[in-house]
């Protein structure tokens, strides 16, 4: 069985280093960067099934990154999740049309159980879930 890919991107290096190890423990094949300068790179040659993305990057919003993804047509059905600190901010302006927001501090074993969800058959989203 293939393993899926999931692609992390996140500002923070613990949290990148933390979110590697637990998705690999998990028997998820993991590529993590610390910018999205060159996104779109990143997912043709890695072909990701799903996008973790955190909401405030160094220079950029991690909600434009994702709505950039869902309205390319060559990206459009990637899942992405959203995840931050500052969930109030998601509230405010928007979901950008991501599948999921996670607020931080989030529980590992709670990330993994949505991404099986959302990379289950059929899972579809037109609004972020929180919990």
């Amino acid at each position: 069985m293939k393993k899926k890919k999931v692609l992390v991107i996140d500002d923070d290096a613990d949290v990148l280093d933390i979110m590697e190890e637990a998705l690999k423990y998990e028997g998820f094949s993991v590529m993590t960067s610390n910018t999205a300068d060159d996104l779109v790179t990143l997912i043709n040659n890695y072909k990701p099934d799903i996008l973790l993305i955190d909401y405030l990057l160094k220079g950029i919003n991690g909600g434009d990154i994702c709505h950039q993804v869902k309205v390319t047509p060559q990206t459009s059905q990637l899942p992405v999740i959203i995840f931050s600190a500052y969930p109030r901010v998601l509230l405010s302006l928007g979901n950008y049309g991501c599948d999921k927001f996670i607020p931080k501090p989030f529980d590992l074993t709670d990330l993994v159980g949505n991404i099986k969800t959302i990379l289950s058959a059929g899972f579809r989203s037109t609004k972020p879930a929180i919990y």
